[in-house]
């Protein structure tokens, strides 16, 4: 305890006989980890903003589109038209074992009505496997199940826009009728309010969802070429982040065979692989987060040499306390140590200051609320043990040339030692 105090005495002793430049050089230090640590926060933040709009959207899904071919297989000439159908979401469910959950969508466009008003609305139709794919969030009432689309029932959950078109803010929406293309329709569920800034076919809140089977039967799309089976998209999620590319081959593989194109075909289906962009995504962030930390260890490297400058300077002060201390039986090793800890006391206590900063604006945005595409400054405890693990290593670094110069002198040259 009595070593601990006297190595702050002499901390802030060297504090005091070189203010000016102990302040630059701790303001130096503490700039740099706040630096650090608010880059990388500031990183994590626009990361995690990415990931929460993607799942806005559906977390780790994969959307299919038909294309045209551009290359010639199986006899076929490149050009040709590919259609999605229920065939291929059957095989994919049956074929690819690395895919958890596949589902078709349909769309079409219809006239909605209630007792109280009327539009045109976008309706799709799907299997109740989508909404454990997409993010619908539910309001009130329940989400289209499995007999619902076997049995071809006529029910419909409502987009929060809709709801609002056809209903106003009247209460009790669940349970009432509607008309959809004059063939009445109960709402068993209306969407809550939802942020979305991704879509393939529209926004959620704008669209009427019901069973897949009652669609193709009661309201199938007016297209010319359209017939019962072809969808608009397909669905899937792969059974893991590790497994999505291999995932995407297999199904790509499978299509291919029964529509006669090259699976490498890249015109033959549209993708949209929010694993793949959300992983890009992370990379731009990652690549910028990381220049960005560079040049602010810069900055915590100029506040080292600061304290090596300090250190050298209160070596020189204390040459002939050094050379006492030595002549009454302290070893070298005792006096290199002690100044290797005051330099690193002086470092580290710089770095918490500038931690605290970093911390306190991160908890202050906390209050504030911040729109979902950047939720805030997200200080890791990974972050905050790297950046002190690299103040460690700049600390000992700048320490250890004058604590080494220090407990190289010898007790005659430091007693005769004149500033």
């Amino acid at each position: 305890m009595s070593y601990i105090k006297e190595l702050v005495g002499q901390v802030m002793s060297s504090l005091l006989r070189n203010k000016l430049r102990s302040f630059l050089t701790m303001a130096g230090i503490a700039w740099g980890i706040a630096s650090i640590v608010l880059i990388v926060a500031m990183g994590d933040g626009f990361k995690e903003g990415q990931r929460n709009n993607m799942k806005s959207l559906g977390e780790n899904i994969v959307i299919l589109f038909g294309g045209r071919t551009e290359k010639q297989e199986g006899g076929q000439r490149a050009g040709r038209r590919i259609r999605l159908t229920y065939g291929d979401v059957e095989n994919i469910r049956r074929e690819c074992y690395l895919v958890r959950y596949v589902v078709g969508e349909v769309e079409s466009s219809v006239r909605g009505s209630s007792p109280y008003n009327s539009g045109t609305f976008d309706a799709n139709g799907a299997e109740p496997t989508f909404f454990k794919l997409r993010t619908i969030p539910i309001a009130q009432g329940r989400l289209i199940g499995e007999e619902d689309n076997t049995e071809g029932r006529r029910v419909c959950i409502l987009g929060r826009k809709v709801q609002k078109q056809l209903f106003g803010e009247r209460n009790g929406v669940v349970g009432q009728k509607i008309a959809i293309n004059t063939i009445p329709f109960e709402v068993i569920a209306v969407m809550s309010d939802k942020n979305q800034n991704s879509s393939y076919s529209g926004m959620d809140e704008d669209k009427i969802y019901i069973p897949y089977n009652t669609m193709v039967r009661d309201c199938p799309p007016k297209q010319e070429w359209y017939v019962a089976g072809i969808l608009d998209d397909i669905i899937y999620v792969p059974t893991s982040l590790e497994a999505f590319e291999d995932a995407r081959r297999q199904v790509l593989k499978v299509i291919g065979r029964v529509h006669d194109f090259d699976p490498s075909d890249k015109g033959a289906l549209g993708v949209w692989d929010t694993v793949e962009n959300a992983k890009q995504v992370d990379g731009i962030f990652q690549s910028m987060t990381t220049f960005l930390a560079g040049i602010a260890l810069v900055t915590l490297s100029l506040g080292g040499v600061g304290v090596m400058n300090i250190m050298l300077i209160t070596v020189s002060e204390r040459t002939r306390e050094i050379g006492l201390r030595k002549a009454i039986g302290a070893t070298r090793l005792r006096i290199l140590a002690d100044f290797l800890v005051e330099g690193c006391v002086l470092a580290f206590a710089s770095g918490v200051m500038g931690w605290g900063v970093a911390f306190g604006l991160s908890s202050l945005l906390k209050l504030v609320k911040m729109p979902d595409s950047f939720p805030g400054l997200p200080v890791s405890g990974v972050t905050t043990a790297l950046t002190f693990a690299a103040l460690t290593v700049i600390a000992i670094l700048s320490s250890l040339i004058p604590a080494w110069r220090a407990a190289a002198l010898t007790p005659v040259e430091a007693l005769r030692y004149e500033r």
